[in-house]
């Protein structure tokens, strides 16, 4: 049986269709499918979220570190982020973080996984880290404020990432 949210009215459940690409590896059972996910909000936050907590004023309970080069980090980075090239991270994380503070590591994009490479390398040293999903790219197309060796900056947000109104629902 299916909820039908139009109506409130519980329809049958539709006829099994011929597995393909999708349900081919049927998916987990609940408890599994519920503990993969929260194992990955232990590791992942989003841009949005990591934006609405340096907005919101205050300590927000962690530092954000960009781990891309010099270079990248002028063009353009997170207002208030720390600038910790994952080259440097073993002879600098010391210096630069306390180990008490939760680190949130970004690099450029989808597509780029240095913040993941951070992110060991600092789990490794002792630091407790999650991985800003969508990294800086995501950051300037979502329409948040940036810093650039020129000064501050920002997009307008991208309507394929960001919705018009600010606010996705989720």
């Amino acid at each position: 049986m299916v909820m039908n949210s139009a109506s409130n009215t519980i329809a049958p459940a539709p006829s099994p269709a011929a597995p393909g690409p999708v349900l081919g590896v049927p998916p987990a059972e609940p408890a599994a499918a519920a503990a993969y996910f929260r194992a990955s909000l232990v590791f992942h936050a989003d841009v949005s979220d990591v934006a609405a907590a340096l907005a919101a004023g205050g300590d927000p309970g962690f530092v954000v570190v960009d781990s891309r080069s010099g270079p990248a980090w002028d063009q353009g980075h997170v207002p208030g982020a720390i600038h910790l090239p994952n080259a440097l991270i073993p002879e600098q994380a010391e210096r630069l973080l306390d180990p008490a503070v939760p680190v949130v590591t970004y690099c450029w994009g989808p597509g780029c996984n240095g913040a993941t490479r951070a992110a060991l390398a600092l789990a490794e040293r002792g630091y407790r880290v999650k991985e800003m999903l969508g990294g800086f790219e995501y950051w300037a197309r979502e329409g948040f404020a940036y810093e650039t060796w020129e000064g501050g900056a920002r997009r307008d947000p991208d309507p394929l990432t960001a919705p018009a109104d600010g606010d996705c629902g989720c």
